[in-house]
């Protein structure tokens, strides 16, 4: 504070702040940032993986000193408006002002208290259990739940699993309230209309205009998934019979996903006929005898073959790779820099599935970006826009094609392109029906930070938006006693959603040039990067730009273009399409 009261003088006094003013006040922000984010990253660190009141509380103050330090800053930013700065000092500014998830308000016990609901609620999440009733009282963690919605085709089971964990979420109903309140509060204090719009001015662009691209995006690639939805309705009529409308929106329990937003794991429902590639990736590992190590060497060595530096053994001996049996974690699988430099962590609960094959890979995919623009000024530490940081480890697993497994010594030989239908059916299963989930957790969120959705109708609007964008219901009458929206992670933990949406449009674009790039002139769904070191030239050209420069600028240096493109999805998946078209030719498409 002192520091910041000495910048102030000047301009109390009726100096105009200077050049030189900014660049000290700058250099002294990312000082101070660095260090306290670094303390904000251990404190929740510790506290996700041993939750406890008292690391609660730990975290809970780390992160109100980080918050409340960003919000000071951010508001003494707002003294240099107007004055011409170089280039890269005026980016700083502007980051420096939209640098913030949550904005906490001004007020001492309102900025602890926002920040005690924001732990509490993630730590409610984290410790999220379905008890089910009966002599043994036996609980299922949120690992349990995951595994009977991906393996049961008990349409009961399903049920109750799904209805058991969304229970979990009720009591977050009154603290996410009055965090919503005092998040906008905060927000307010530096100018933005609610916590909403300040997540939409971080994008290079007005926020309404942004508001406006997401759409263009979810427009280019609606076809593809209304096609998918009717496919994947008419197959699961026939395994469950009238519990699956003919034309309507198709229950959520029985997707495969505790939130229906992957449905891989019902790829064996609904496989086409003849069109089986010949091997099971998670057979595959688990006849190896596979072991969650193993499975992080293997995304590893994939950036590796790109000439990137192997990870620091730092990684190996702090991360965390299998859930412990002595303590509560939050199994939610994360990336961490936790030193702003070279302290690279990850935190998962690996299983010896295909699915956390690509999860591992995605989940090295931040640890290589942060390592990548690690010699950027601190500020400048972060990906060109945050969907870039989620796309990167996605580009990479999009690059787990028969020809690698052939290069793993997994298969002995790529099944032929006959086969392929099956295999882009498969990854449709998890992209493509991802896009729409993707981009309405924040469309809620953006209403409720606004106030469109007020307290009393959470759960009804939460249902209209994953009936309009998903075409799914509640496979259980739902009401305002429920609380849906916080059994997702994101929710409860506040972590801004559009960025998924971002990265499942984003990868398929990198993955297009960066194909390109290695030579790949074959279907798109066949190229496979692995081993090419001109592709990881310009991908780590790429990485290591951070958020320096407008985001466009970095799409350029990968892509050559300016403006994120869906049609890459549609390139990629063009043959589905067309095979989808006609499975549904006579039969209802939408809901």
């Amino acid at each position: 504070m002192k520091t910041l009261l000495l910048l102030f003088l000047p301009a109390m006094f009726g100096a105009a702040p200077t050049v030189q003013d900014a660049k000290k006040f700058l250099d002294e922000a990312e000082a101070k940032l660095l260090i306290l984010s670094n303390e904000s990253s251990r404190a929740d660190w510790v506290h996700s993986n041993f939750i406890t009141d008292d690391t609660e509380a730990i975290a809970s103050q780390a992160d109100e000193r980080a918050i409340a330090e960003g919000v000071r800053l951010a508001k003494a930013a707002v003294a240099f408006d107007g004055l011409a700065l170089p280039p890269d000092m005026a980016r700083k500014m502007k980051l420096l002002k939209l640098a913030l998830t949550l904005a906490a308000p001004s007020d001492a016990k309102e900025s602890a208290e926002v920040t005690r609901l924001a732990s509490s609620l993630e730590g409610t999440y984290g410790k999220g259990k379905f008890c089910k009733a009966g002599p043994s009282e036996k609980c299922l963690d949120i690992e349990d739940i995951t595994r009977i919605m991906a393996n049961s085709t008990n349409a009961a089971e399903l049920r109750d699993a799904w209805a058991g964990w969304h229970a979990i979420s009720p009591p977050m109903r009154g603290d996410f309230t009055r965090f919503v309140a005092l998040a906008n509060k905060g927000a307010r204090e530096l100018g933005f209309k609610d916590t909403g719009a300040m997540w939409r001015a971080k994008y290079d662009m007005p926020p309404d205009d942004f508001a406006r691209e997401l759409d263009r995006l979810w427009e280019q690639v609606r076809p593809l998934y209304v096609s998918l939805h009717a496919y994947v309705r008419t197959k699961l009529r026939e395994k469950y019979g009238d519990a699956v409308p003919a034309g309507g929106p198709i229950p959520a329990h029985l997707l495969g996903n505790i939130w229906a937003q992957d449905w891989s794991n019902i790829y064996k429902l609904v496989a086409p006929s003849g069109a089986d590639p010949g091997y099971d990736l998670t057979q595959i590992l688990r006849s190896r005898g596979t072991k969650p190590l193993d499975m992080v060497r293997y995304g590893e060595n994939f950036f590796k073959s790109l000439g990137f530096a192997p990870l620091p053994q730092t990684f190996w001996e702090r991360s965390l790779f299998v859930k412990p049996r002595d303590r509560e974690v939050v199994c939610h699988a994360s990336a961490w820099d936790v030193d702003n430099a070279d302290d690279l962590r990850v935190k998962v609960c690996l299983d010896i599935t295909a699915e956390d094959f690509s999860t591992i890979h995605h989940e090295l995919g931040h640890n290589f970006y942060q390592r990548a623009y690690n010699k950027q000024p601190f500020l400048f530490r972060d990906s060109a826009n945050d969907g870039f940081h989620e796309a990167i480890g996605d580009t990479i697993a999009l690059s787990i094609t028969p020809e690698y497994l052939v290069k793993l010594g997994f298969i002995p030989k790529s099944p032929e392109p006959s086969k392929d239908i099956g295999l882009l059916l498969d990854k449709a299963l998890e992209k493509i029906a991802f896009l729409p989930f993707g981009l309405l957790i924040d469309q809620w969120r953006w209403k409720v930070f606004s106030g469109e959705i007020p307290p009393e109708k959470y759960n009804e609007a939460w249902w209209a938006l994953r009936l309009k964008y998903q075409g799914i219901a509640p496979p259980v009458s739902r009401s305002e006693k429920d609380f849906d929206p916080a059994a997702k992670y994101h929710v409860a933990a506040n972590v801004p959603y559009t960025r998924y949406f971002l990265a499942d449009i984003l990868q398929f674009q990198f993955h297009r040039a960066l194909s390109r790039t290695a030579g790949c002139t074959g279907p798109l769904n066949r190229c496979s990067i692995y081993g090419n070191q001109d592709a990881g030239k310009k991908l780590n050209a790429m990485l290591e730009m951070g958020v320096s420069r407008p985001w466009q600028d970095a799409l350029y240096e990968l892509t050559g273009q300016r403006q994120m493109d869906a049609t890459a999805i549609r390139d990629y998946f063009a043959p589905l399409q067309r095979w989808l078209d006609e499975q549904n030719r006579g039969r209802p498409v939408g809901w």
